[in-house]
């Protein structure tokens, strides 16, 4: 198993130094996710030769691995011309992966929650024209139900990735949203989830969040009511409400030997504590 960190609380420093800062930290692998200088969100990635050449000098002074990479684009958006430049942009992402020495991605299903069918057609087009290019490369792909994609509940979001049908296609628990995948049931059942994706596990997300559905008072205000926002957090463990006695557990049970992320965003102030705290939490409870 790998414990990574997603380093977006330290995006505001050059990529060498915050390769550096986790490393002092304790972490061993990054989850590279979306930062401006390198490969900003929904757009072409920035990074040339010379800057994937920092990255790999950076791991191979530290030590650190990449145990994956994470790029955001909108390949399942209902626009076709939108859906054709992330396919590019997805496509120069990959080539980056392998020079980096990866072989590892992962992303969002992305499209739009009040377009699903679209957005679906438009997600296996997208993936026609890249799942050869992963394979080419040798390079393997998580996926995850985010909030306000077409996609967003557990059970259809594991089925739609067994669907894509190849070994190297695997699901995302991405524990932060929890309360989000549990659909309409106002609890979450994280074992059930957990076990529902089975085999197909290969990488969860840990953050903790509210409960914006409890019964027992309000989480949020929100204006104009009914707004449709996707409302959760990226905390440390223990500030919200995630069950997370029933997520280690059950990890434990499966023996869960694929990628754990720590990805707070919460606390840019306090980011090296939190990430701290992160990894010693972690590694106790997977680690034992």
């Amino acid at each position: 198993m790998k414990i990574a960190i997603d380093p977006h609380m330290f995006r505001g420093l050059p990529i060498r130094e915050a390769v550096r800062t986790v490393a002092d930290i304790g972490y061993e692998h990054i989850e590279l996710s979306p930062r401006d200088d390198f490969m900003p969100f929904f757009v072409h990635p920035r990074a040339d030769d010379e800057r994937v050449a920092e990255l790999r000098s950076a791991l191979r002074e530290t030590g650190v691995e990449l145990a994956s990479v994470l790029p955001l684009y909108r390949w399942a958006g209902p626009d076709e011309a939108e859906r054709q430049a992330a396919v590019r942009y997805w496509k120069r992402m990959i080539e980056v992966t392998a020079e980096l020495g990866c072989t590892q991605m992962n992303s969002e299903f992305n499209g739009r929650p009040e377009r699903p069918s679209e957005s679906e057609a438009a997600f296996w087009r997208s993936l026609e024209e890249l799942l050869p290019v992963f394979e080419r490369e040798g390079i393997a792909l998580n996926l995850e139900a985010h909030p306000d994609d077409f996609c967003e509940v557990n059970a259809p979001a594991v089925d739609l990735v067994r669907a894509i049908n190849k070994p190297w296609v695997n699901y995302l628990y991405c524990a932060p949203h929890t309360f989000h995948l549990s659909g309409e049931d106002a609890g979450a059942d994280i074992r059930s989830m957990l076990h529902y994706a089975g085999d197909k596990l290969a990488h969860v997300h840990i953050a903790d969040t509210f409960n914006h559905k409890a019964s027992s008072g309000l989480r949020y205000i929100l204006n104009p009511p009914g707004t449709p926002a996707r409302i959760h957090q990226h905390l440390d463990i223990g500030q919200g409400e995630v069950d997370w006695d029933a997520f280690f557990s059950t990890l434990r049970e499966r023996d869960f030997d694929g990628i754990a992320t720590a990805c707070v965003f919460a606390w840019e102030d306090r980011a090296v504590e939190s990430s701290t705290y992160m990894l010693d939490r972690i590694t106790r409870e997977l680690k034992r």
